[in-house]
């Protein structure tokens, strides 16, 4: 009986450390994924402060998207050789000592330096958290570990402008910075106590040249695809940025294929599990990137919502999010990862379309319960494909996987963001008039719903046992080893 108690206090606390490390790493992935868009209401609080143009200051916004792009593809091979723990708490660090220097900054250089500084820390943040979970989680615990870090994503991006907003008017900008050096630390310290440092021991040379061409190659890409549309820069810029993009990209495949270690691991596509979870997840995540660019824009200028009433109806979103946790699990108990991803990606896309139907006498909860179910189905769904990436990779290739994930994750969004204001631009044109209606988003809430609903036709060529281990589902007896239906 003594050994059952004592058996039964060590299953509890091992538990109890898994969800501290869950909690750690959501934390930290909040805290990038909410900066990365909090500052957006607050540029011209700080275009003031400093004494620089407002327009001018959308450089702090881009120089961090384009830190991102360049720096994450490293961020496995870093992991391995310094140890997942290691690095993970040192991105901590310097995401820290960047929003510090935001907060301290005094000139327009200042501060996009400073960006750039958090732009690294963020960099390494999300894929080594990942690779966090991945090696130091239960194998049959991925997928609550997945729920949890699949959350930041999807909040931080809805509540960060209104949040930013929030701190700026009733305090000042200086805090959005601040309000990250409390968690920091308290994320660094709670890594070092609960999180084990893995490493691995026969490690590959750093791919440079890799290193160099990816890099450029996704940097261009994406500052390109996030500021077309904005009139930012002049359509040749952005056209120039997104070709020369395309080009070093090619020229990175080309290298890849050369190269004995391969910075960003491209032969992990001959993964089924992992191709499907890539070209569904880029699909999908270029639908419902749009979305929280395009509905606050169509609250406050087509249906004249203020920030506050606008800021309601987008927060449902998140608010749907959370309530999905306790469903995931059962559901894809029950129904199995292919037939979720393939119904899910068709309610999501359906309620972003949806959306187009909103106007003057929309009443505000109808709009509130949509919003809300959109963000029940998108977080289910962004669950499973995050968690099928992983159902097949092995324990060495973890960290090149999870590179790869980000990337590809960081391109989607952008581009997301750019089809959106796209489409909105082209509907502008067509009707040729000036200033933007309510009518001018429907058709692209329809065609960003359709894009997002496309990833199901990914997911139809998926084998009905796909990641069943990860589910703890019962494979289907009857089907034979090649059955893709």
């Amino acid at each position: 009986m003594e050994g059952r108690i004592v058996f039964t206090r060590r299953a509890s606390r091992a538990m109890n450390r898994q969800r501290l490390v869950y909690l750690i790493v959501a934390v930290a992935l909040f805290m990038e994924n909410m900066d990365s868009t909090v500052i957006a209401t607050a540029l011209p609080a700080i275009a003031a402060d400093i004494g620089a143009n407002p327009l001018a200051l959308k450089l702090a916004v881009t120089s961090y998207l384009l830190s991102l792009a360049i720096f994450t593809p490293a961020s496995g091979w870093i992991a391995d050789r310094f140890g997942a723990r290691t690095v993970f708490r040192a991105a901590i660090g310097v995401f820290v000592i960047g929003s510090i220097a935001c907060a301290l900054a005094g000139s327009l250089t200042g501060f996009v330096v400073a960006r750039i500084v958090q732009g690294v820390g963020g960099a390494m943040m999300s894929p080594v958290g990942r690779l966090v979970l991945l090696r130091t989680v239960e194998r049959r615990a991925l997928l609550g570990a997945m729920a949890w870090v699949t959350m930041p994503a999807l909040i931080g991006p809805m509540t960060g402008p209104p949040l930013g907003g929030f701190i700026t008017t009733y305090a000042t900008w200086h805090w959005i910075f601040f309000i990250n050096v409390p968690i920091g630390i308290l994320g660094m310290i709670l890594a070092t106590r609960y999180i084990d440092d893995i490493r691995v021991e026969h490690r590959d040379r750093f791919d440079l040249t890799g290193m160099a061409l990816a890099g450029l190659g996704i940097a261009g890409v994406a500052f390109g695809l996030s500021i077309a549309g904005l009139d930012f820069l002049p359509a040749s810029a952005v056209a120039a940025s997104i070709g020369g993009g395309a080009i070093f990209l090619m020229l990175y495949m080309i290298h890849a294929r050369r190269a004995k270690a391969p910075v960003l691991d491209l032969t992990l596509l001959s993964i089924p599990t992992f191709r499907a979870s890539i070209a569904g997840g880029f699909l999908f995540r270029l639908g419902i990137g749009a979305w929280p660019f395009l509905m606050p824009l169509m609250l406050q200028i087509g249906l004249n919502f203020s920030p506050f009433q606008s800021g309601l109806v987008t927060f449902a979103g998140p608010f749907g999010s959370m309530l999905m946790k306790p469903a995931i699990t059962p559901l894809l108990r029950l129904f199995g990862f292919k037939r979720i991803l393939i119904t899910n990606a068709v309610i999501s896309g359906a309620v972003i379309a949806a959306c187009a139907t909103f106007n003057e006498a929309t009443p505000f909860l109808i709009m509130f319960l949509i919003v809300l179910t959109g963000g029940f189905f998108r977080s289910i769904e962004f669950t499973s494909i995050n968690t099928l990436a992983y159902a097949d990779i092995p324990a060495p290739r973890m960290s090149k996987a999870t590179s790869l994930v980000s990337v590809l994750q960081q391109v989607s969004i952008s581009s997301g963001v750019a089809v959106g204001a796209l489409a909105v631009e082209a509907t502008l044109r067509l009707r040729a008039h000036a200033e933007l209606t309510t009518a001018d988003f429907r058709p692209a809430f329809l065609f960003v719903g359709a894009i997002a609903a496309a990833a199901a036709l990914v997911f139809v060529g998926l084998h009905r046992d796909a990641a069943a281990e990860l589910a703890n589902r019962a494979r289907s007896s009857s089907v034979a080893p090649d059955d893709r239906g």
